[in-house]
């Protein structure tokens, strides 16, 4: 069984084999000691902290594959960006170049440096190994927060993004980056994504064009990948566009990968789930649907796959026994839990 929880201590061996694994363009997870021991300690707080209203927690949990004991993936929500230090992106937006005496009439496309997602929640650094990708598995890493951040919705903003990473070659060579690195940083893309990993972003406030970027003077390459993702990140991308995660012309400014974003109440995931308690019984859970499922703890938390049978007429719902144990629940305690396949 695979099972979600907080990560701690103990895990930085695998959140570092996973960094590695993660390769360039994988922001949030640089191959950095100090920084992963860091984001291990912000989440164990995290975790500890009574919390009325969403500020800088870093909430990180890994999957744990409970028969081996090995962690197969990791992922992550902050509760808001952009307070302690500034979130850029390109905002996608039109100029109009027209002259009524002249009858010439010319829209161009610009990228404006914002700070707009300001104070918004993220869900984030979101990798599965290569060996634990089938089933559910991917799904449940990535769907199984928006029922966390519904259960506990004191913890986050409203409003939830998610930045896709954008195109990139295997040397970690991105188009967009490279007409900027040429004209603005003298600085190559792996460097320029390092630093921001670990915190390092005053550069970008020195460097970056303060103006608006019409984007017809970028070369081909570059105007090609504009809100476009890697190869290996579009199965997130549709992910989230099934859950009802939309681009609104924000984009990285280092890669140009799409910025999506959606209400935690508008979340599909999230709107199908219920909250009830259980009863644990192995033969009415054999016959039932199959379902995300967390309990309602915060530093206890747990996430599973599993089977979930719904008494309507009682308003229970019916685990096994070995579901009740992964979960650290017990008779009468509530779970929160959502269909796999939502209708």
């Amino acid at each position: 069984m695979k099972v979600i929880r907080p990560i701690a201590l103990k895990d930085y061996d695998a959140l570092h084999d996973i960094a590695v694994e993660s390769g360039i363009g994988f922001t949030s997870l640089p191959v950095n000691e100090p920084l992963l021991r860091r984001k291990i300690d912000q989440s164990e707080r995290a975790f500890k902290e009574v919390v009325d209203e969403p500020s800088n927690q870093s909430y990180l949990f890994v999957m744990e594959d409970t028969e081996t004991g090995d962690v197969v993936g990791t992922s992550g929500i902050a509760a808001t960006v952009g307070l302690e230090d500034s979130f850029y992106h390109y905002h996608c937006g039109k100029v109009v170049h027209a002259s009524r005496e002249l009858k010439i009439h010319n829209t161009v496309d610009i990228l404006t440096l914002c700070n707009d997602y300001t104070g918004v929640s993220e869900i984030c650094t979101l990798f599965l190994k290569e060996k634990a990708r089938k089933g559910s598995n991917g799904r449940l890493l990535s769907k199984f927060r928006f029922l966390f951040m519904l259960e506990h919705q004191s913890r986050f903003s409203e409003t939830v993004i998610a930045e896709m990473r954008g195109v990139s070659d295997e040397n970690g060579t991105s188009p967009f980056w490279q007409w900027l690195e040429e004209h603005f940083f003298s600085m190559d893309f792996p460097t320029a994504d390092y630093l921001t990993g670990i915190g390092d972003k005053v550069f970008i406030a020195e460097l970056m064009p303060k103006y608006p970027i019409y984007v017809s003077l970028l070369s081909k390459a570059a105007q090609a990948v504009i809100g476009q993702v890697h190869e290996k990140t579009r199965p997130a991308l549709q992910l989230l566009q099934q859950e009802g995660f939309i681009c609104r012309g924000y984009v990285d400014i280092f890669d140009g990968g799409p910025t999506v974003e959606a209400n935690i109440q508008h979340i599909r995931t999230a709107q199908a789930s219920r909250k009830l308690p259980i009863k644990i019984d192995q033969q009415k859970a054999a016959d039932a649907t199959l379902c995300f499922v967390i309990n309602t703890k915060v530093k206890d938390f747990r996430a599973i796959t599993t089977e979930v049978y719904v008494d309507q007429e009682n308003d229970v719902a019916y685990i096994s026994p070995e579901s009740a144990a992964a979960l650290l629940v017990s008779e009468n305690d509530l779970i929160r839990f959502a269909p796999t396949k939502l209708i």
